[in-house]
């Protein structure tokens, strides 16, 4: 009988969902390689950053919403850009008002310019508002242990550590923290920033994440939809890899073809 672990569809907020990989849907050079980009990608779940995107709020200028519409994706605002709580509650709100009531939201609030890492304080001073206010929060975080379950506990439908600093493409830097994060959670973990390239999306499926969002590895990418393509196929390898258990680590070599037992 096989001991590999069974599988079970990434489920946030209580809708099930077949791929486990999130795109943004900034940094493309048009809104068709946006287009052509996430469906490669095979995303089911695309962030928009409200105080970057017209998804409606100008009706002078193209709408993402043509290249993502939201009878296929599952549109998720962001709040890119905010530093405050206030700002970022007032940028979800605007998002629901847009959206028609959408509420499931993805909560970032940045603390410093230059590394753009989150403000935890001010994070978890916004999340409290918004879960009040009836929205579900998928939420942007460091890789520390303790502030994950506090978001937990507060009622976040999925919390969302950084591998490195967002559009570095670093990969990533701390796999023992995700590891941690990922054991005690009981909702979906998704490693949110600092992927660069295949094989980092590989090693966060292998670690045990549920997901992995990314936007620059794709659109920073010299062809962002065949890297769109690579990323579909890395988050389904180290699914599968993790499902089925890698071999022990060794100190010394162990023949693939044991003598014990031939026959000359």
């Amino acid at each position: 009988m096989s001991s590999s672990k069974q599988d079970t569809p990434l489920t946030i907020a209580g809708k099930e969902y077949r791929s486990r990989l999130l795109v943004g849907s900034g940094k493309y050079k048009d809104l068709e390689e946006t287009r052509l980009a996430t469906e490669a990608s095979g995303a089911e779940i695309v962030t928009v950053a409200v105080r970057r995107s017209n998804i409606g709020q100008n009706p002078d200028e193209p709408n993402l919403l043509d290249a993502i519409p939201t009878d296929k994706y599952t549109i998720l605002p962001n709040t890119a850009g905010c530093y405050t709580a206030d700002d970022a509650v007032r940028t979800c709100r605007l998002a629901r008002e847009l959206l028609d009531g959408h509420n499931l939201v993805k909560l970032e609030v940045l603390g410093d310019e230059k590394t753009l890492f989150p403000d935890v304080q001010q994070t978890l001073k916004a999340a409290e508002t918004l879960i009040q206010d009836g929205f579900k929060v998928m939420v942007y975080t460091t890789d520390d242990l303790i502030i994950a379950k506090e978001l937990e506990a507060m009622g976040c439908v999925a919390v969302m550590p950084l591998a490195a600093p967002i559009g570095s493409g670093l990969g990533i830097r701390n796999p023992y923290n995700i590891r941690f994060i990922i054991e005690e959670l009981s909702v979906p973990v998704l490693v949110d920033a600092g992927v660069g390239t295949a094989s980092d999306a590989a090693v966060a499926m292998e670690l045990g994440c549920d997901g992995v969002l990314m936007n620059t590895a794709i659109a920073g990418a010299q062809n962002p939809v065949l890297m769109a393509s690579a990323m579909k196929k890395a988050i389904e390898a180290g699914r599968e890899a993790y499902l089925a258990g890698r071999m022990p680590r060794k100190q010394y070599a162990s023949a693939s073809s044991p003598l014990d037992g031939t026959f000359f």
